[in-house]
């Protein structure tokens, strides 16, 4: 066994676990944060995306020990609150940007750096930033309709 300690959407957490713990799995059965899925476990489909200080990371190729320390942001911990939907999965809700909603947690932790770093996308830049995360319900037009409407949302708060 080996201590962690590790911020997550603002709590500070500490456990005792097995070095091998993917941090997927420590998330999902240790914090009990489920809404970050699992859906291939290697790094491919991007359901597991995180944010690891501020980066966007996949949480299955990663032990849990290597973040000691870090800070991460699940999508539990986009919204302010319960009653209050972060800018992003707002427009993904107008737009009709989820069926099942299985890739839709790692989809928006995947776009928050992106207009972060790009207020201002067009369409190809858009898809080429959720490239790598894979959705078997959508052809994915409305996920790109919600990041416009959510940057468009965002760039209209900031005038």
């Amino acid at each position: 066994m080996q201590s962690v300690t590790v911020t997550v959407n603002g709590q500070q957490y500490q456990r005792q676990i097995e070095p091998r713990l993917l941090l997927s799995d420590f998330i999902r059965h240790e914090l009990r944060l489920t809404g970050t899925h699992v859906g291939c476990e290697h790094g491919v489909c991007g359901a597991c995306t995180i944010l690891l200080d501020g980066n966007a990371v996949r949480s299955c190729l990663l032990f849990a020990v290597q973040v000691e320390g870090c800070e991460i942001t699940t999508v539990e911990g986009l919204a302010p609150d319960p009653e209050v939907l972060h800018p992003l999965q707002q427009a993904f809700w107008e737009a009709h940007g989820l069926q099942c909603g299985f890739c839709t947690a790692g989809i928006l932790m995947t776009l928050i750096p992106f207009l972060e770093e790009n207020p201002n996308p067009d369409e190809p830049q858009i898809r080429a930033a959720i490239s790598g995360n894979l959705c078997r319900c959508t052809g994915y037009q409305h996920i790109v309709d919600a990041v416009k409407i959510a940057a468009e949302k965002t760039r209209a708060e900031h005038a």
